[in-house]
């Protein structure tokens, strides 16, 4: 199983807020579990949180804004790539003032700070999303657009294009999240001449340098023009180098914008409070999209926790399905009939449950001095719960059988024995497709889970 993290210890960096100019601090501390990514503002009274998800996210102009109430922190999403970049679960991000700094206008400087204050395993699962089926955004424009496809870890492929002659159609891609410290993070925030223009108009980036930015001028500019962003950059001279880049600046990659904007996604995609597991494609993405589409992941996920923990059973209410009714769902009879009542059941979730006596037949010889109830039992018990569920949305369920084809992950937790009352929980994890069910199967026994285990099977008709 994999643990979630946190940093070992704190660690402080010290920048300029990109838009505001205001000198502020950052300081990363370690956080308990599941507490997930918090930012705190330590120089507003009683010091306020604002936890990092995607229902807080306020404005998406020129970088993502995190709000609760009247407290709000700017420019979030190069620190958001590198904690999920670094595979950190949980921190607090405590800033002296309303806006992230900027630093070099990449996620490194947060990297290698992350790096130094170290990474520790805490006593607590990682909290992944897993997808059900292929999730799209479109644009109403039609000229950005998401697809997530599920998959076995994380993976961001992004192209971009910006119909310009500086900047070429580019891709950039991250098949590995362990890849992003050394070709991602490093990759810095860039400009069109002209929107940096209209920015300086507006009394915005006034934190802004050609050290954090690249600025790409798409058409020659006048010695007026130069002054102009010589004295707002303070710098003596300011000019438009091959590439069409300001002051000579040079590109880490050739694709390097593209490179960017997988980043802004990855700090974005980090606000979904748990790690996606997907290939996510993404074309002409920004921040205003990241975040529409993110939030459709997101309200995916707090669907899925509402099935997490331990399922609450009223066991003197009316079942769904009593045991003979049971018995008109699944083929299986005693000794092999291994759920006693369905107590709950939706489109995508079972709970069922059995009462473990000691007249059960496998405990003559599982074991005669040391009653325990097998394993694999437990596993079919919650497969037969899963059946249940499937076989309830076919017309007639007599006519079909259910066929075990795959058990992933499967883990036992604490021994089972006479006397215990089992409650099972089975949610499907993708929609059923051409009889293919996939689910993800718990038993608990009181508040404790005992076995647990990723299931496949097929769906067959009779004869």
């Amino acid at each position: 199983m994999t643990k979630q993290t946190t940093i070992e210890k704190s660690i402080t960096l010290e920048g300029t807020g990109l838009h505001t100019g205001e000198p502020v601090k950052l300081t990363f501390q370690p956080a308990a579990a599941n507490s997930g990514i918090c930012f705190i503002r330590t120089d507003l009274e009683g010091s306020p949180e604002v936890p990092a998800f995607t229902e807080n996210v306020s404005d998406t102009a020129r970088g993502t804004t995190l709000s609760v109430n009247n407290t709000s922190v700017m420019t979030v999403e190069h620190v958001m790539a590198a904690i999920a970049g670094m595979g950190i679960d949980n921190i607090r991000v405590e800033v002296t003032a309303g806006e992230v700094p900027i630093l070099d206008g990449s996620s490194l400087p947060f990297v290698e700070a992350l790096r130094k204050a170290g990474t520790v395993a805490l006593d607590a699962e990682k909290k992944y999303i897993h997808l059900p089926e292929v999730m799209k955004y479109t644009s109403a424009d039609g000229k950005t657009d998401y697809t997530a496809i599920p998959a076995e870890s994380f993976r961001l492929s992004v192209m971009v294009d910006y119909d310009s002659d500086v900047i070429a159609p580019q891709y950039a891609e991250l098949p590995d999240i362990d890849q992003f410290a050394v070709e991602i993070a490093p990759c810095r925030t860039f400009v069109f001449l002209h929107e940096l223009e209209q920015l300086v108009d507006n009394n915005l980036v006034r934190g802004g340098d050609l050290d954090n930015a690249i600025v790409f001028v798409e058409k020659m500019i006048t010695d007026d023009q130069m002054k102009r962003l010589a004295t707002f950059f303070n710098k003596p001279d300011v000019r438009v180098e091959k590439e069409g880049i300001l002051n000579n600046v040079t590109l880490y990659h050739p694709n390097e914008p593209a490179r960017h904007k997988l980043l802004d996604l990855l700090g974005d995609l980090a606000l979904l409070g748990g790690t996606l597991k997907a290939h996510v494609i993404a074309r002409c993405p920004g921040h205003h999209y990241n975040s529409k589409f993110s939030s459709n992941i997101r309200k995916l996920f707090l669907e899925q926790l509402n099935y997490t923990g331990v399922p609450t059973v009223d066991f003197d209410a009316v079942p769904v399905y009593d045991v003979e009714q049971i018995k008109g769902l699944l083929p299986h009879r005693p000794p092999f009939l291994l759920v006693d009542k369905v107590m709950e059941m939706s489109e995508k979730h079972v709970v069922g449950m059995k009462n473990v006596t000691m007249n059960e037949p496998f405990f003559v010889g599982h074991f005669p001095k040391e009653a325990v109830m097998p394993g694999v039992l437990q596993v079919e018990a919650l497969a037969q719960t899963g059946g249940i569920l499937v076989l309830s949305a076919v017309d007639d369920p007599s006519e079909y059988i259910t066929y075990f084809l795959k058990i992933d992950n499967v883990r036992f937790r604490k021994r089972v024995v006479p006397g215990d009352t089992l409650v099972f929980r089975c949610v499907l994890t993708e929609p059923v497709r051409r009889g293919l069910c996939k689910m993800r199967g718990e038993a608990y026994v009181g508040k404790t889970l005992v076995t647990e285990a990723d299931m496949m099977a097929q769906i067959v008709k009779k004869g």
